[in-house]
């Protein structure tokens, strides 16, 4: 059986730059900027031949329950409860504060085991930081710098001390992985898998949307608790957290984003981090919901986030959030759905879930929306079924002659699914004017029952085996 190891503090002393060492990957957003973590981030650790989960949190902060930083707090406190052991990282660079003693008071009153560690051990003068740690009273410091690895093998020797050796060096009977958002994540995946849609797979989510669309509250109602870090400032989410829940005996992955405001208006180096782990969150993922708010609906930027998901190749699902704060629902209902159609044209047919993130209304009807849309992102055609409907297509309308010459249409092949693309083999493919594909695109949308994901049509013009060969006289 694994253990859990969370990392606390106060801010910036250099927990999230330990979270990404032990992990082996850059998944926490890392910045000089006091207070950059917020939520707490899971993730799957090893050092040293020792395997185990660790739990990154925001920094701690004395401050009222009703703030911000309380909440934050309330985070941390939580996933100190959750783990088997603490780290306990204090700055030896810039020595301790009030703060350090208060959380180590706090940590004692736990009961729990404790791993002192002194992080920027390798600045100058950071000696008498080392030194001060001692008075906390939870026992020798382990001096690293988690920024250039050093002292990590230190750190391998506290933690099994903490724990035990046979807890420590326990094989676990079921592996916990968190799940990866890097970039080459989700590379050499099967493309060409089997035309049956498997259900049992379990299905990456990413929720996106405007800041303060209600985003995090929406995933706290489907796991039953306050997971994720709520309230009414904009902003409050900045890392992308992944969190794993089942749904009628699926395993649900569902990644939590930071809001995504106009590029003109990202200033901050901190929030274009915090997009470009948005960003991605929507590559890794299969099926992305963007949240709207319905009370103001269809600002320039929720259109400019869906166009977004779709050139990705995602799944997209509309989620009009905050229904209760609707009195005409009917009337709004209409006027959502006459908008869709009407400004997302490349969209046909995307599947639109009014819900309430705050109360659970629809949220049923829009996990059921979300299996659909996959479905249809996995689906294959056979070639047969493709040859047909092309020819029928082509009598129907006809390509258009360019230069008094006709553009013939000859075989057609899906040739990957994730989203669906096919291959059309052609004459003059460079002739094929763009409303013809248009056209193609939403004929296999009407007769294949493919709405609302992107559909790929790429065109290859047939090699003429004459060309190049003299006329024999």
């Amino acid at each position: 059986m694994s253990f859990t190891v969370a990392i606390v503090g106060r801010p910036n002393v250099g927990k999230s730059t330990l979270f990404n060492r032990l992990v082996g990957k850059k998944l926490a957003l890392v910045d000089d900027t006091p207070g950059v973590t917020r939520d707490r981030r899971p993730g799957d650790a090893r050092l040293m031949g020792l395997t185990f989960t660790i739990i990154d949190t925001a920094g701690l902060e004395e401050a009222d329950e009703e703030s911000l930083q309380g909440r934050m707090r309330a985070q941390t406190e939580a996933a100190i409860d959750e783990a088997d052991l603490s780290l306990f990282v204090v700055d030896a660079k810039n020595g301790l504060t009030p703060v350090d003693t208060a959380l180590a008071e706090m940590l004692r009153r736990r009961g729990k085991p404790v791993v002192l560690v002194a992080n920027k051990s390798e600045a100058r003068g950071s000696d008498s930081g080392f030194y001060d740690a001692y008075t906390l009273g939870l026992g020798e410091p382990t001096p690293i710098s988690a920024e250039h690895g050093e002292g990590m093998l230190d750190l391998r020797d506290a933690i099994v001390e903490a724990i035990g050796k046979d807890r420590a060096y326990a094989k676990e009977d079921v592996a916990v992985t968190n799940v990866d958002i890097s970039e080459a994540a989700g590379e050499g995946e099967d493309e060409d898998e089997e035309p049956v849609y498997d259900d049992t797979k379990p299905l990456r989510v990413a929720i996106v949307g405007r800041p303060n669309a209600g985003k995090s509250t929406l995933i706290n109602r489907f796991l039953g608790e306050d997971r994720l870090l709520t309230g009414p400032e904009a902003g409050i989410t900045r890392d992308s957290i992944s969190v794993e829940w089942d749904w009628r005996g699926r395993t649900i992955k569902m990644f939590d984003t930071a809001g995504m405001r106009r590029k003109a208006r990202v200033t901050e180096k901190l929030e274009k981090l915090s997009v470009a782990d948005a960003l991605r969150a929507i590559r890794f993922a299969e099926t992305v919901v963007i949240v709207f708010d319905a009370t103001i609906p269809f600002e320039k930027q929720d259109l400019q986030i869906v166009d977004l998901v779709l050139r990705e190749g995602r799944a997209a699902v509309l989620a009009f959030n905050k229904w209760d704060m609707i009195e005409d629902r009917q009337a709004v209902l209409a006027d959502l759905r006459e908008k869709t159609d009407r400004l997302l044209p490349q969209a046909r047919g995307i599947r639109a879930v009014p819900i309430s993130g705050q109360t659970g209304w629809g949220l049923d009807k829009l996990m059921q929306s979300i299996i659909d849309t996959d479905r249809v992102w996995n689906k294959r055609i056979s070639t047969a079924k493709l040859n047909r409907w092309l020819e029928t297509q082509q009598i129907q309308h006809p390509p258009p002659a360019v230069s008094g010459r006709r553009i013939k249409l000859k075989y057609m092949t899906q040739v990957k699914a994730r989203p669906p693309a096919f291959m059309i083999s052609c004459t003059r493919s460079d002739a094929l004017p763009e409303s013809y594909t248009r056209y193609l695109i939403n004929g296999l949308r009407a007769d294949f029952d493919m709405p609302s994901v992107p559909i790929r049509i790429h065109f290859r013009s047939a090699e003429n085996p004459f060309e190049g060969k003299k006329r024999r006289t």
